[in-house]
């Protein structure tokens, strides 16, 4: 597919979908069609990650307002939200790289990933209050990755915070300097994920999920066949045992 506001990419196992909207990278309904295809092209793919990053002076200032009028915002909720329904199905592990302001929608498609590359002149905030709305994905997603009450607060306030205080609240995973974000944040993927094999990465996540979304004994049941009845039937399960008896170094098939 051609795209207009987005750049596409796979490299060794390594999906990559940049936001190309600039200046700010405003969501409008003509790019979230875009991310969607985009995602649904990756789901199914032998994957070790997943990354989001951005062109421009922001990772996302959020949808589009034009979008919200009433002529087009039925269609505009159900394209956005379409985004994080394709984002679940992602087997790989989903990275955000944030390098300067990721608010509104921007913020939700961020934090939404699995993990969270920050620069320091980074900052996260749902605004949406401020012109008479609400972020839905925010309202579900944030009582779930941090505190209720400062969740609460940050939805009814509209404040923008920090890289530093979204660390703090659990919605950043790693904070890197500016100068050689980029090199730092990618060199943290290559070495910290894509060395893991991509089937078992996948087979993690499906784990996770299932325990994020289930009480225990519900979910370890799910998670006991996911183990034993895939995991254990690959090979990289069996090479990863075999070359950590062997003292050496694992060789992944992938698969």
């Amino acid at each position: 597919m051609n795209y207009k506001t987005i750049i596409v990419e796979e490299k060794d196992l390594i999906g990559r979908i940049t936001f190309n909207n600039q200046p700010l990278n405003i969501l409008n309904i003509e790019m979230m069609k875009e991310i969607n295809q985009a995602l649904k092209d990756f789901q199914g793919k032998t994957l070790k990650v997943l990354i989001f990053d951005a062109n421009g002076k922001a990772f996302s200032a959020g949808v589009d307002v034009s979008d919200h009028t009433k002529e087009k915002v039925n269609e505009m909720i159900q394209v956005f939200h379409e985004i994080f329904t394709n984002l679940y199905k992602i087997n790989a592990p989903t990275v955000a790289l944030v390098d300067g302001a990721a608010l509104g929608g921007g913020c939700e498609v961020a934090t939404f990933c699995d993990i969270v590359i920050a620069s320091e002149k980074s900052k996260f905030g749902q605004p949406e209050i401020k012109v008479g709305v609400f972020p839905p994905v925010a309202a579900a997603i944030f009582p779930k990755l941090i505190w209720s009450k400062k969740a609460f607060e940050l939805l009814v306030t509209g404040d923008i915070i920090s890289a530093n205080e979204a660390k703090e609240l659990g919605l950043v995973n790693h904070i890197l300097p500016v100068d050689n974000f980029e090199a730092e944040a990618e060199k943290l993927v290559t070495e910290k994920l894509a060395s893991n094999s991509a089937i078992v990465l996948q087979l993690t996540k499906r784990a996770f999920m299932e325990g994020a979304t289930q009480n225990y004994s519900e979910s370890i049941k799910k998670i006991e066949d996911i183990y034993l009845n895939e995991l254990m039937k690959t090979n990289d399960a069996n090479e990863g045992l075999a070359a950590f008896l062997e003292k050496r170094q694992p060789v992944w098939k992938n698969e």
